[in-house]
């Protein structure tokens, strides 16, 4: 009967801590860190990009502006800003999987490959893509968070559902999770046997 009563109280417990990690499961939704896209636009839109793919001005960009842990960077144009931010709206964007848009025009952009934590370039590429952007809602407007590779080259099917913009008052709905169904049921029973 005791464990009954732990019930309750370890599913509430498994429940916030799931929504506490869990990555939003459709686009445009609240997301849990403010500075989500000024950290996707330092890191993938930074002023003051090399203009050529020359590997030493790549390799002194990086040291003094990147991040040489990451063995793998790409970079978009910043003059491209407006249309990266449009991926997250139904104009730009349509809806890939879990948070994610992809772009309805193709990008050029660079991408960088280095020997992580030394800076040392492997290679340096120009590439030209759909983008694949996680999208989140940071200060009522859907902002790309996160730049997700594109090995398969893949495009938007056109009648992939657009990515939603929650000032369209379309944004995807809060979705019950197997966890949170589980919490009710468990308090339910837990309720019914006192």
């Amino acid at each position: 009967m005791a464990a009954l009563r732990v019930f309750p109280l370890l599913s509430v417990c498994l429940l916030l801590v799931h929504q506490a990690f869990a990555i939003n499961d459709a686009p445009c939704q609240l997301s849990k860190g403010n500075y989500a896209f000024n950290n996707f636009r330092k890191r993938h839109i930074p002023s003051g990009t090399p203009t050529t793919l020359d590997h030493n001005q790549w390799m002194n960009f990086i040291k003094n502006n990147g991040d040489c842990s990451r063995p793998t960077q790409s970079f978009l144009h910043p003059n491209d800003l407006d249309r990266v931010m449009a991926v997250c709206t139904s104009k730009g964007g349509a809806t890939y999987k879990e948070n994610m848009c992809i772009s309805r025009q193709s990008f050029s952009f660079v991408t960088v490959r280095s020997e992580p934590g030394t800076c040392g370039i492997r290679s340096v590429k120009e590439e030209t893509k759909h983008l694949i952007l996680a999208c989140n809602e940071l200060s009522n407007q859907c902002l790309p968070v996160h730049f997700e590779g594109n090995p398969r080259d893949l495009k938007p099917s056109n009648n992939t559902k657009g990515c939603q913009d929650p000032r369209t008052g379309d944004a995807p709905s809060f979705k019950l999770t197997w966890l949170c169904l589980l919490s009710v049921l468990l308090v339910i029973i837990y309720n019914c046997r006192n």
